[in-house]
């Protein structure tokens, strides 16, 4: 059953491209150029749609029952044990994230570029603030933090700054620790980290051409797709991921997962892509680290599993709609 198992996540990693990890406006300048709805909505597109939410369903019929393997709560135990350190990771690692992005002149991603000293000023200032081990200092840095975040989303706009909305619940946790509100923090992370996954997404479904610049000038391996179903299928994988993170299934698998495509995916971009991600990686060791501990995903709220087929199965379809339809229409 172990080797099964170990089978069964390293052929995820093999089938999930390294592409879909990737910011595509990061690594071209390509003008965006809107795809029509009706080429958006392709044979391809909906097959797969339907497809991956009856495996979605499925899984959650599935996943319960792996819990009672004994290499699994070996595993969950010992990872367990690192809980108490996942409050100091996020605050700590926030701070690098912040000191790698300045030191290149840039904040939050790469292509956000900081044009003012005081802008820097404020950014060196939070990182400080972030860095002293007591909870009112982190406060400080965190509502320093949240007023860059508005300051850059006033520049590039909202839909913009949706890529990185996790750094609003980065900010949430960091605000809610030693507060009431202290448990509260780390779903609203699972929920902004899976959610920003998703609307990145998005992006190469709705401006195909700006990815396929990338896969040609960057040589990104198709796997013997064509690059335009290949960009299809990439996106897919990087909505599952978000989704996944938002429903609570596999959070543990899934971070794993996607911290070893990013990884990979450094070999292809460079130093951009760890410049870019290193505050995912922080958040998705957090993720590895707590695992569902301290979330009720939405999936519990259904008791028979055919119910929870059906939530997971439905509810995919709708998020995945509303998301294509939001993005198309005001991004």
């Amino acid at each position: 059953m172990k080797k099964q198992y170990i089978l069964f996540l390293t052929a995820i990693i093999l089938m999930t491209p390294i592409f879909s990890s990737a910011h595509v406006k990061w690594f071209t300048n390509t003008s965006p150029q809107k795809e029509t709805l009706e080429h958006i909505l392709s044979p391809l597109f909906i097959s797969l749609a339907v497809a991956i939410a009856v495996l979605l369903g499925i899984l959650t019929l599935l996943i319960p029952k792996t819990a009672s393997f004994a290499f699994i709560q070996k595993w969950d135990n010992w990872l367990s044990g690192f809980r108490k350190y996942s409050r100091l990771l996020l605050k700590y690692g926030t701070a690098a994230a912040l000191i790698l992005q300045i030191t290149n002149g840039t904040l939050f991603a790469p292509e956000l570029h900081i044009e003012n000293s005081t802008v820097a000023f404020i950014t060196w200032l939070t990182i400080a603030f972030l860095l002293i081990p007591h909870h009112a200092a982190t406060k400080i840095g965190a509502v320093l933090l949240l007023g860059l975040f508005v300051y850059v989303t006033g520049q590039y706009g909202i839909f913009h700054m949706l890529d990185y909305g996790f750094y609003v619940a980065i900010i949430a946790v960091l605000l809610a620790g030693k507060t009431p509100f202290e448990e509260k923090g780390f779903p609203f992370l699972y929920l902004g980290t899976g959610l920003s996954l998703c609307w990145v997404a998005v992006e190469k479904w709705v401006y195909p051409a700006m990815t396929l610049d990338i896969v040609a000038n960057h040589q990104v391996p198709t796997f013997g797709f064509t690059p335009t179903d290949f960009i299809v299928m990439a996106a897919f994988i990087e909505f599952i991921v978000g989704y996944l993170l938002v429903v609570g299934i596999l959070n543990r698998v899934v971070g794993l997962v996607v911290t070893v495509i990013f990884m990979m995916s450094t070999m292809l971009f460079g130093v951009t892509e760890i410049i870019g991600h290193l505050m995912i990686h922080v958040v998705l060791l957090i993720f590895i680290i707590e695992g569902v501990s301290f979330y009720n995903p939405p999936i519990k709220m259904h008791k028979t599993k055919i119910d929870q087929f059906v939530f997971v199965f439905l509810n995919f379809l709708f998020v995945l709609s509303t998301f294509l339809l939001i993005y198309y229409r005001f991004a």
